[in-house]
């Protein structure tokens, strides 16, 4: 059979890019080797949140007596029905995956795609026709040779999604995004959590004022964190005891934990797909790809976690989005790789956007930057979550470059800021738009007034 687009994967690149072509008209079909939805829907982004949105509930539970609420007996977590949450919860959404692609006529088939060829892609010894592929194929936990992982005590993000029981104690190698969630929810859950991190400071990518709360909020989750730290063996003892050897500010030691969540970041998949058969460039292995994501072999084209632009899901839906519509014949507006929304949904919440105020000098930019403590929030402190801040980096101009947010639910609070930048708004623009009170998004408003030197409530 031929089609007008064959997408190899159907993450949140993959689906969109499928979606998008049907839209247009195109006749298209989906190639997926495992459930519906990539790893985000399934083993990454939604059911972390859906464990993450336990762990809160726990926590609330536990500390009901503050908001004047009495709860009788002891609060435990039932890690075993939390988890079974998480697997419906993810199931739901690859089950909606599948109805848009009925709803979208996009044809799925099952099993392994690899390029076989102009224009033809074989998928498990049958060989489908294109007139342009996508290719999808998302990425996997990185593996280090010095953290060998045997899923059992030493585990990958996927293993930690489904572990069997609460461990009493848990190291996590790296605190990007991934590890610093699952160190989030184990520590909130009562594990005895240590968090190891190479670089200077946590959460390496964020801006350093949010690093250094994030630290705080951990030490109050009562786990430990240890900076500048290199990891050099993880080995696992006779009684199952797993032996992390480092070299820290201390010197080096030895560390113990039940188990060992290595965190180390991800890999692309490019393997066995074809690309050196079709003389598809690579670069640290990275698929090369032009402004419009066609690879070095015309016809086929890459988004996503394997080519070299942020590894998130929303970045492969606009990258599939630009690519679906370019193959159409429109001509798409480029995707703004300097104005991406970026989550980390800890407790509590990490959200920025733009430039950090490290990047800001690296630069040489002259710069303003206008704060908000959330401790004179209104509506933070009713609902008894006050740490965190708003901070937002403006220009000479004026205009927003940068904004970093730490606090509850400040995740849902980015889209603001994210579009101010996109649009170019001032301080005096964002200052003086109304925002409702009382709100936590407030925070953003007299952010603004703070670097314009008009601060109402500080």
């Amino acid at each position: 059979m031929k089609y007008d687009i064959i997408v190899i994967g159907s993450g949140p690149g993959g689906y969109v890019a499928a979606i998008r072509a049907s839209q247009l008209g195109k006749k298209v079909a989906i190639v997926e080797k495992s459930e519906l939805g990539g790893v985000c829907l399934n083993w990454g982004c939604i059911p972390t949140k859906a464990l993450l949105k336990s762990a809160q509930v726990f926590s609330y539970c536990k500390n009901a007596a503050h908001y004047g609420v009495a709860v009788e007996g002891e609060v435990k977590p039932d890690f075993e029905k939390i988890v079974a949450r998480s697997r419906t919860v993810a199931d739901t959404m690859s089950k909606g995956v599948a109805f848009l692609m009925k709803k979208n006529n996009i044809d799925i088939i099952t099993g392994f795609g690899r390029l076989a060829g102009e224009g033809r892609v074989d998928i498990d010894g049958t060989v489908y026709e294109a007139e342009n592929i996508i290719l999808a194929t998302g990425a996997r936990p990185r593996e280090m040779p010095f953290i060998p992982i045997d899923g059992e005590h030493v585990i990958s993000s996927k293993q930690a999604l489904t572990l069997p029981a609460l461990p009493q104690s848990m190291i996590v190698v790296g605190t990007g995004a991934i590890g610093s969630e699952f160190a989030c929810l184990y520590a909130t859950l009562g594990v005895k959590v240590t968090l190891i991190e190479y670089m200077p400071q946590i959460m390496p990518l964020e801006d350093e004022e949010v690093a250094k709360a994030m630290e705080r909020s951990f030490r109050k989750l009562r786990a430990a964190v240890m900076t500048s730290t290199t990891v050099k063996n993880v080995t696992v003892g006779d009684d199952g005891m797993c032996q992390v050897e480092i070299e820290g500010k201390k010197g080096a030691e030895t560390l113990s934990a039940e188990v060992v969540l290595s965190a180390v970041g991800i890999k692309s998949n490019i393997e066995n797909i074809g690309l050196e058969e079709c003389g598809i460039a690579i670069e640290r292995d990275k698929i090369v790809v032009d402004d419009h994501y066609q690879t070095s072999t015309k016809g086929v084209y890459a988004i996503g976690d394997i080519i070299a632009t942020p590894a998130l899901a929303h970045v492969a839906s606009a990258e599939a989005i630009h690519c679906v519509e370019h193959i159409c014949g429109m001509e798409p507006e480029a995707v703004d790789y300097s104005t991406i929304p970026s989550c980390i949904f800890t407790s509590p919440e990490v959200a920025s956007v733009g430039m950090t105020e490290q990047q800001a000098q690296k630069t040489g930019i002259e710069y303003t930057v206008g704060r908000f403590p959330f401790t004179a929030s209104g509506k933070a402190t009713a609902a008894g979550d006050r740490d965190g801040f708003v901070k937002l980096i403006f220009d000479k101009e004026e205009k927003l470059i940068g904004a970093h947010l730490v606090g509850a639910t400040v995740t849902e609070m980015l889209g603001e800021p994210t579009l101010a930048k996109r649009l170019g708004a001032t301080a005096h623009t964002i200052a003086r738009t109304i925002h409702s009170h009382p709100t936590m998004h407030e925070g953003l408003m007299e952010a603004a007034e703070a670097a314009m030197g008009a601060a109402i409530h500080l």
